[in-house]
């Protein structure tokens, strides 16, 4: 018998053949670290929260709901005051060689989460050098009265007031469960900045090793409740320059290519190796105004640099048409879009004469600050500047450009040091108050995510009172008027709406871009 034609069917059926493959995928920067509730940019939450950590509740960018996660069900008083959450049972903790955990998840782990973010009598609370950016600036020490332990295995939150948004805003990954355990471990040993380096969550992966400016290496999660991770190791290559990332994929050193730019589609098409995925994103490109930095703090100074501004121009060259003009905070497909908001036109001459009306006839000089690597939010930052720096120039703001690396630019955007801020935002669960709590409030300005560095009573009481209830229309009225006022004011010079691009290689499977911009490597494998 002749078993030659057998061979490649032997080889094909063999353990070897079938093992599955690492995951390395190309990211565009730095984690700023891995204690996800000190930070608020998407890379950090990408490389924490979405691989290393679980929320109580989790939303679904398919249904548009929310989920069930490590909390199994939820009750709603009539009053809307208290939450009452069942916890997932079995869950465990990662163990690893600097914690090896005695307990399952429990209550403890929950109330030790938000006290520590809340309470400034906890002996946790300052040691986050950063603060707690996104928990101040969605106001929860205000909101939330108590945490409270049922059992080992219910929990309770007990609201000073109601707020519809409260259940999705958990689902954020600021809001991700931690281990009192392994906290009460590091707070003896007199280490609580391990936090940081060494974390610990409930998620699909668990963190090996960290290198700045080069990779963050993860292994699977043996005990991840939700399943077996079908990975046997996740990487990410922190690539800055999107080009590189594209060859990369090309060469097949990374599987997955976040942050494309439209540039690097095009060239990629043809190329019977590699997908492109997509997805509108829920995102804002932008850049924020300083009104607390003169001349920037008079409304007739912002106005110009808007009317200034050739927004098509900078579209074309640096979107190349992918992305959607953008007129206020958030996308015109979400509800409660204020459609009677006109966008600033380019008008030069009105521009100068707002100047001179607010008492710069002859302009002045100022900064303009922007990251050196691409993003999907600014795919191209030094033609962008560039172009922001002509225009102003036409109307005499001489605006000097500073590039600065991206865990810098968001450290010092945050502490109020920039004038002129290219930045974006990106929502987490399609609510309106996802993009004007943190970006508008009064509480975000002292947070730092509020980078117009803008307080107003009369818009902090309409994003506040938006919240407290539950109707829709209601919330939409007051969201209508708050885009008005912010339009208005020139708070942001809105850039665009960008889809959302990931490249990928065709022996990836189960991975789908995320219009948030959030990932999920716990079913995805490479074949």
């Amino acid at each position: 018998m002749n078993l030659r034609p057998l061979l490649p069917v032997l080889l094909l059926a063999s353990p070897l053949a079938l093992a599955a493959k690492p995951l390395t995928v190309c990211t565009d920067a730095n984690p700023e670290g891995f204690d996800v509730v000190q930070y608020n940019s998407l890379v950090t939450t990408n490389a924490s929260a979405d691989v290393l950590m679980n929320r109580l509740v989790e939303y679904d960018a398919v249904s548009h709901k929310l989920q069930p996660g490590l909390a199994t069900s939820w009750q709603v008083s009539a009053d809307g005051l208290s939450y009452t959450f069942r916890l997932r049972p079995g869950v465990a903790f990662h163990s690893t060689d600097y914690f090896k955990p005695t307990r399952k998840l429990n209550a403890d782990d929950v109330v030790f989460t938000f006290q520590r973010m809340l309470n400034p009598e906890h002996p946790w609370y300052k040691t986050a050098a950063n603060g707690y950016p996104h928990a101040q600036s969605m106001q929860l020490p205000k909101l939330i009265k108590a945490v409270s332990k049922l059992d080992d295995n219910t929990v309770r939150f007990e609201l000073n007031y109601p707020e519809s948004t409260f259940l999705s805003t958990l689902s954020m990954g600021f809001a991700s469960i931690y281990s009192a355990e392994y906290a009460a471990q590091l707070q003896a040993a007199g280490k609580q900045a391990e936090l940081n380096s060494k974390p610990i969550g409930t998620g699909p992966f668990i963190l090996r090793s960290f290198q700045k400016d080069s990779v963050v290496r993860y292994q699977p999660n043996p005990a991840y409740w939700g399943g077996k991770v079908k990975l046997p190791a996740l990487v990410y290559a922190i690539t800055p320059d999107a080009t590189v990332r594209v060859q990369k994929l090309k060469a097949g050193e990374c599987q997955l290519a976040l942050s494309a730019k439209p540039q690097d589609v095009l060239a990629v098409q043809g190329d019977s190796k590699i997908r492109v995925l997509s997805t509108p994103a829920f995102m804002t490109a932008f850049v924020a105004i300083n009104s607390q930095h003169k001349p920037f703090d008079n409304v007739l100074v912002r106005q110009a640099v808007n009317l200034a501004f050739d927004k098509n121009t900078y579209l074309k060259t640096v979107f190349d048409g992918t992305a959607t003009a953008a007129t206020l905070p958030y996308p015109p497909n979400t509800w409660s879009y204020n459609k009677s908001v006109k966008p600033y036109p380019q008008d030069l001459a009105r521009a100068k004469k707002l100047l001179a009306q607010a008492g710069y006839p002859n302009g002045f000089d100022t900064t303009l600050w922007v990251r050196p690597s691409g993003s999907t939010l600014n795919p191209n930052p030094k033609a962008g500047a560039e172009l922001l720096q002509a225009d102003l120039a036409k109307v005499g703001i001489r605006a000097q450009i500073k590039v600065i690396e991206w865990g810098e630019l968001i450290k010092r955007g945050k502490a109020g040091e920039h004038d002129l801020l290219f930045m974006g935002w990106a929502g987490d669960n399609g609510d309106p108050d996802n993009f004007l709590t943190p970006q508008f409030s009064c509480a975000a300005v002292q947070s730092g995510t509020n980078f117009a560095r803008y307080c107003d009573p009369k818009l902090d009481k309409l994003i506040s009172d938006g919240k407290k209830t539950s109707d829709f229309a209601q919330r939409s009225k007051l969201y209508l008027q708050a885009q008005k006022l912010i339009s208005d004011q020139a708070l942001w010079l809105p850039l665009a709406h960008p889809t959302a691009y990931v490249l990928e290689r065709k022996e990836v499977a189960g991975f789908a871009a995320n219009p948030f911009g959030r990932v999920n490597f716990a079913t995805v494998n490479v074949q």
